[in-house]
């Protein structure tokens, strides 16, 4: 053991240098840490809107995209598939749109914000098989409807309001996810927008 006189000062620098180097590594190692928690950018990007340009879509078309991992499909209706829609309702399971398979803006016979255009998250209702889209043919799978969605896994039938039909396996309407009209040729799917 020294006699040495005992320097304060000197033991009061190492010890605040050495909290202050341990506090500068707790962070250090803190920062990263905690900024794992935050969502990667393709994760913020798959949960991201997406435009849609409909500016060069033909009527009866249907334009694909995804959007949060899902298909969403755009279909341009023509006046004959508008027009198939009216009388449909004792042949359908929801016919008024009751369930929560929409927007309130989209609770309507054409369940869309524009009779013209329809979107939709293109996955069955039932077990999420993706529906065929019958743009012309699917007078022969049910009677007196000119077009629609067919999901052939189970047979679950959909108008092409994405309305299911009764006695078939789907259990709900297809899904309208949120969506508004930037422009007369852009549709923002995935925000609801200001629009009514």
């Amino acid at each position: 053991m020294s006699n040495a006189p005992v320097d304060k000062g000197r033991r009061r620098f190492l010890t605040v240098a050495t909290s202050v180097v341990g506090a500068a590594g707790a962070v250090g190692v803190a920062v990263p840490f905690i900024a794992s928690w935050n969502p990667s950018a393709k994760a913020k990007n798959a949960g991201a809107p997406v435009e849609v340009n409909i500016g060069k879509a033909e009527p009866g078309q249907m334009i694909r995209v995804e959007w949060r991992g899902q298909p969403v499909w755009v279909v341009r209706r023509t006046p004959e598939m508008l027009n198939s829609l009216d009388g449909l309702a004792d042949q359908l399971r929801d016919p008024n749109s009751e369930e929560p398979q929409q927007p309130p803006y989209a609770a309507n016979l054409y369940r869309s914000r524009k009779e013209e255009y329809f979107v939709a998250v293109g996955i069955c209702t039932h077990l999420g098989c993706s529906p065929q889209y019958l743009e012309d043919s699917f007078g022969e799978q049910v009677e007196g409807i000119s077009a629609g969605f067919f999901c052939p896994c189970h047979g679950s039938k959909f108008d092409i309001a994405g309305r299911v039909f009764s006695g078939v396996p789907a259990p709900y309407n297809l899904v309208v996810p949120p969506h508004y009209y930037i422009d007369d040729t852009t549709i923002l799917v995935g925000e609801d927008g200001e629009q009514a």
